[in-house]
């Protein structure tokens, strides 16, 4: 049965009650600040995902069927709002490469060398966690979608399970399932990592 508090706010919200939109910020413009700052690192710009994410609330609340609960589909709509920033954020830093490189070329194609990284100093223990991460990263994305999600959701951005199954919108059980069958496909892939790599060629006796 759904909470008659949430049930009133959304009715106040489809009437257009200042008080209801305050109430709304009230109550759930914390957790979506954490989550939004979850996925954009930094405080400003979770921030403003946050203001957007009401802002679409209010103007969208007609669209909300009530299949889930209210934070439910809150939630995801902070995620694709988050992501949807992020997506414009890389999209500009390409550009802005992009034409760095153009002026490159009109002013003679001189570039500054890129420094080569010294690997010298490194332990190799460091070595071992760079390699891990690497690694990790690319079977991450190597997963299939179904169960790559969950664990970036979970593992990753640090979700809690109720959340990570908001954003997705499937039951907490379904979620946990899959979050299990990546893991275990992750474990698999990075299993030579399981008892120490061997950074070097055995030396032959």
């Amino acid at each position: 049965m759904r909470d008659p508090r949430e049930e009133h706010l959304i009715e106040q919200l489809r009437t257009g009650d200042q008080l209801a939109v305050a109430e709304l910020a009230s109550t759930y413009g914390t957790k979506i600040y954490q989550l939004a700052f979850r996925y954009m690192k930094n405080r400003e710009d979770a921030e403003e995902v946050a203001q957007d994410v009401l802002l679409k609330v209010v103007r969208k609340i007609e669209a909300f069927r009530g299949d889930a609960a209210l934070s439910s589909w809150i939630y995801r709509i902070t995620f694709n709002t988050a992501m949807s920033r992020l997506r414009n954020a890389r999209a500009a830093r390409a550009s802005e490469s992009h034409e760095e490189s153009l002026d490159a070329g009109l002013n003679g194609g001189s570039t500054a060398p890129r420094e080569v990284a010294d690997w010298s100093s490194l332990g190799d223990e460091q070595v071992m966690r760079s390699q891990m991460r690497r690694r990790l990263m690319k079977a991450v994305l190597e997963l299939p979608p179904i169960y790559r999600v969950p664990v970036v959701l979970r593992d990753i951005q640090g979700l809690t399970t109720e959340e990570a199954s908001a954003v997705l919108n499937v039951k907490d059980q379904t979620l946990k399932s899959r979050l299990h069958r990546g893991r275990l496909i992750l474990r698999q892939r990075l299993a030579d990592f399981a008892s120490g790599l061997s950074l070097h060629r055995p030396v032959a006796a």
